[in-house]
């Protein structure tokens, strides 16, 4: 429930920061509506100029696509960001210094039997810690009891680390998709303009591409966010796993030593 609370929370204020960038570029718009024809004649060469930032440049592409699909694509943004964000801090927070904590567990067995160990383990933070808890928690018994539980706990903390990961893979393929959508319902908007005047006029179907072909665009721009996050946690989760089934051989290797 926390970790709901956290990827709401994140979306929240991602939303909050595009509902004022948008409203700026509204109040931008409404100012330029009022400009004398003079004034739209200057502003406009100074487009032509090359004068507008990136984030000026993002903003008046993105009101030109539609509100539409666009929206439903910067959703897609805010959202995979959103779990991403929350999946990295996670993923920051569950690992551990694993050589540090087997060498302690090993040094606490030695000194002050099962208890000293789990004890060790209470107080370090990280699925490592919890799985050798777990196996030292049932070390009394055989070592196959042992084993069986640091096997059975592993799959639990790797569920853990990929909870909510396949949003984001969810999220890179709906982003383009939508894009796509778009361009095709531009494409067809062109057409039915064709259509309706009768005759084939660029400045008819210029404007209706155009939209259509921003969809697109923002659709795989969004992709391209946010498999680089995703690739960045598959790589982390990866990592972290690794280091569970290294300690998790290690300990079983000291559990074997401590009961000879």
């Amino acid at each position: 429930m926390k970790r709901l609370f956290s990827i709401l929370a994140i979306a929240c204020i991602m939303v909050f920061g595009t509902a004022n960038a948008t409203t700026n570029a509204a109040m931008t718009t409404a100012t330029t509506v009022v400009l004398t024809q003079d004034d739209t004649n200057a502003a406009a060469a100074t487009a032509e100029g090359g004068d507008l930032t990136f984030h000026q440049e993002l903003k008046k592409r993105f009101i030109e696509g539609g509100p539409g699909f666009m929206g439903i694509v910067l959703l897609c943004l805010i959202l995979g960001l959103a779990i991403a964000i929350e999946r990295i801090i996670f993923l920051n927070l569950s690992t551990t210094n694993s050589k540090k904590l087997t060498q302690d567990v090993e040094d606490a067995l030695q000194s002050g039997g099962l208890e000293a160990a789990k004890e060790v383990c209470r107080n370090t933070k990280g699925p490592v810690a919890s799985i050798f808890y777990q196996g030292l928690d049932r070390a009394d018994g055989d070592l196959e009891s042992a084993e069986k539980a640091v096997v059975a706990y592993g799959g639990v903390q790797m569920g853990q680390l990929e909870k909510n990961v396949s949003w984001i893979s969810l999220f890179i393929a709906l982003a383009p998709m939508l894009g796509f959508m778009g361009t095709v319902i531009g494409m067809i908007q062109a057409f039915d303009k064709i259509e309706a005047a009768g005759d084939m006029q660029p400045s008819l179907v210029a404007g209706g591409i155009k939209v259509a072909l921003l969809t697109t665009v923002f659709g795989l721009i969004v992709a391209i966010i946010l498999q680089i996050f995703y690739n960045y946690i598959i790589a982390k989760i990866d990592s972290i796993v690794n280091d569970m089934e290294d300690s998790s051989i290690n300990l079983m290797d000291m559990l074997t030593k401590y009961k000879k």
